[in-house]
């Protein structure tokens, strides 16, 4: 059902594939006159038939006049079967196995079959096809039979019939799980884990913590962005290359200001599903090129519908917002060196008072007030002159007034953009919320998912930052407009903030440790997961 939902992530074992199918996936140039004596080989051969609804794209296919033979590329082994010794009285050994004790995989028997039946419609025939193992470099031959016909067509009305009916629920326990790509999109473990399935079993440990990609940030003036070959190249203003980056390790980008990309660059990227973000120089969220294959059909319809109705957006709304104040009260306990007990208890009250809460409106007012006194309290925080002038001008964004402001609105939006990329990669509509109001250009959901990380991870990179004179006055320019990162003090941030992201932290139910940037795709994730139904409720993140 990934499948058909569009559904596609990358893994070490499908870029080995990729690899290996590097030349087959050039498709070859037809030529004007062909003598049909000679053999042609045509790479990335597409035939589809009408009549069956079915379409295939060949590795490789060896053409001789009339004659066809479909040729497959499997990066894997192929299935071993009895082994029958050359002397029934010696036992088998690695020089006695002959060559027909390995055979091909049912499934790529049936594909090749798929590939027959197409170039038999188009007029070639075709009795036997190859599939190549290239971890064993060996070279099975195939015979086409009615048999295997039989199975093949047979297999795909079983498939057409799937493809009709819901996702089906994740497999429990399955040994397959860990190897396969769409793991963090399906999460197995998880979801049975929510659903009581799993019984005593914990989630396995088959999620990576972290994701060791690259995130790249490009952010001074006249720096221009291009492709050559799997490489993305950053030259600055003067054409001198300032660094390249494979694409294969690549995550995201982020383009700040007065950057260009070329449009090879755009291609390349999108292809790989790496999602571009275009921010302003204070780092609001201004565009985002999002490959086509991000979307899914019915987690979109679920999404809509779900959100039409009060109780659904209720149930998401106090979640939300109470795990957003206890997150902000656990700050102000771990940094504040005289709080009184009196705001950590009102705090714990406004958070309790929203999970009884009977409309969207009265979460935002308790949610309103736990977070008027949270900021009333944020200065002492700090350290120096600027908690000083935080204090005076209290929470302000538009413009930023002073330092700490001016930290904090950049952080929301860099915030903001890892949650649009988060539910990007869960297959959510950024712009369907349901606790913050959808309007024209806002990303509501984004906006959504980030409020309990608000503390965690942007409140948390301020009071880092100034009070270990990793950001200081002099990383910030003030004007008419307000104050603002200069580029060095845009660097430095970068770096307090991708170490935050870097972060590792337990999951309150699952029990195993992410960084808080996987959380953040975990969280959007398991939102998906319950709006499609297949978790009763959501557990968002909170630190003690």
């Amino acid at each position: 059902m990934m499948e058909v939902e569009g559904v596609y992530l990358p893994s070490a074992d499908t870029e080995e594939g990729r690899f290996i199918h590097r030349r087959a996936h050039h498709p070859s140039k037809t030529p004007e006159e062909e003598d049909s004596e000679f053999k042609r080989v045509v790479r990335s051969l597409t035939l589809s038939s009408q009549k069956l609804g079915l379409t295939a794209t060949m590795d490789l296919a060896e053409i001789s006049g009339n004659t066809a033979v479909p040729i497959e590329y499997r990066k894997g082994r192929p299935k071993k079967a009895a082994m029958v010794p050359e002397n029934p009285d010696e036992p088998p050994n690695s020089s006695t196995i002959p060559l027909h004790s390995y055979e091909a995989w049912p499934t790529d028997r049936v594909q090749l079959a798929f590939h027959t039946i197409l170039l038999r419609e188009a007029g070639y025939d075709v009795e036997r096809a190859v599939l190549y193992y290239a971890s064993e470099k060996r070279r099975l031959e195939i015979d086409i039979d009615d048999s295997l016909i039989s199975e093949a067509l047979s297999t795909l009305e079983t498939a057409k019939s799937c493809a009709l009916g819901a996702r089906p629920m994740p497999l429990l326990n399955d040994a397959r799980c860990p190897r396969c790509s769409l793991q963090p999109i399906c999460l197995p473990d998880e979801v049975n884990y929510q659903r009581g399935y799993a019984g005593d079993i914990e989630p396995r440990k088959i999620w990576p913590p972290r994701d060791d990609g690259i995130h790249v940030v490009a952010q001074s003036n006249g720096t221009r962005i291009g492709i050559r070959g799997e490489t993305m190249r950053v030259t600055n203003k003067n054409g001198a290359v300032c660094k390249e980056v494979p694409l294969l390790t690549m995550e995201s980008l982020s383009v700040l200001g007065s950057v260009q990309i070329s449009t090879q660059a755009l291609h390349a990227l999108a292809n790989r599903s790496i999602p571009i973000g275009y921010l302003s120089p204070a780092g609001r969220m201004v565009a985002m090129v999002d490959p086509l294959d991000s979307a899914s059909a019915e987690i979109r319809r679920a999404q809509v519908r779900k959100f039409d109705d009060l109780k659904i957006c209720l149930k998401l709304s106090r979640a939300l917002a109470a795990a957003k104040i206890m997150n902000q009260r656990t700050l102000l306990m771990r940094n504040h060196k005289s709080l009184p007990e009196s705001v950590l208890a009102e705090m714990k009250a406004n958070a309790e008072q929203i999970q009884r809460s009977g409309s969207i409106d009265s979460v935002r007012g308790y949610e309103g007030r736990a977070a008027a006194m949270y900021f009333r309290n944020f200065g002492d925080l700090f350290d120096g002159k600027s908690a000083l002038e935080f204090n005076v001008n209290g929470r302000q964004r538009r413009p930023p007034p002073d330092p700490i402001n001016a930290c904090l609105s950049f952080a929301y939006s860099m915030l903001t953009h890892e949650c649009v990329a988060a539910l990007r990669l869960a297959r959510l509509e950024p712009s369907i919320g349901a606790y913050h109001v959808s309007r024209p250009g806002r990303p509501a959901l984004a906006l959504d998912l980030m409020e309990p990380f608000r503390p965690l991870i942007a409140d948390s990179v301020a009071v880092s930052a100034f009070n270990r004179g990793e950001l200081s006055e002099g990383h910030f320019i003030r004007s008419a407009a307000g104050c603002a990162l200069t580029d060095s003090g845009r660097k430095a941030f970068f770096k307090v903030y991708t170490r935050r992201m870097d972060t590792q932290i337990t999951h309150p139910v699952f029990g195993y440790r992410l960084s808080y940037r996987r959380m953040l795709v975990l969280h959007a994730r398991m939102i998906a997961a319950w709006l499609m139904g297949e978790v009763p409720t959501l557990a968002f993140l909170i630190t003690r």
